[in-house]
């Protein structure tokens, strides 16, 4: 019979979009039995935040897709080519992103970030706050969801030294 496979993750951004890969993946992971670990630094430790409120900025991504998730069928299926210098100068561009991004999660049965959270939390994966980024930033503890450890970047390491997959998100 094999050991069971460990999996290590870092979470380092904070976007809407970056938001959901930690949570799948370790969700994932420890659903085939794997024991699964996160360390959340720098921005990703807003993931940690008990009421998350992340927003999604096209600017610098110009792969994001602008396809329109709602009003006539017609429009749906048009991409609307957005170019990102328009994107960074138009006001309140983000919140429209972020506003389609969620419509689109909703409609497509997504969970939410705290919803996917709480599951991985239900199934055991470990969620290792940064200390020197809390440091560095003013992050207080009692700002995360219960279960959170803190730790620096030799506890992730020590964790991660042994385990099957490593990956930095």
């Amino acid at each position: 019979m094999s050991e069971q496979k460990k999996v290590s993750l870092i979470a380092a951004h904070g976007g809407l979009d970056w938001g959901y890969p930690p949570f799948i993946i370790a969700s994932a992971a420890a659903a085939l039995d794997m024991d699964v670990q996160i360390f959340f630094t720098f921005y990703g430790l807003t993931l940690l935040k008990k009421k998350i409120d992340l927003k999604v900025t096209p600017v610098g991504n110009p792969t994001m897709p602008m396809k329109m998730p709602f009003g006539p069928k017609f429009f749906q299926n048009i991409d609307w080519p957005i170019p990102n210098f328009m994107t960074g100068n138009l006001p309140f561009f983000d919140n429209i992103a972020t506003g389609l991004m969620k419509m689109t999660f909703k409609k497509h049965g997504v969970a939410s970030l705290e919803e996917l959270r709480e599951v991985c939390q239900d199934v055991g994966v470990k969620f290792i706050g940064c200390q020197m980024t809390m440091d560095v930033f003013g992050f207080k503890k009692d700002e995360f969801v219960d279960g959170v450890e803190i730790g620096g970047a030799a506890m992730m390491l020590e964790y991660a030294v042994d385990t099957d997959i490593q990956l930095f998100l």
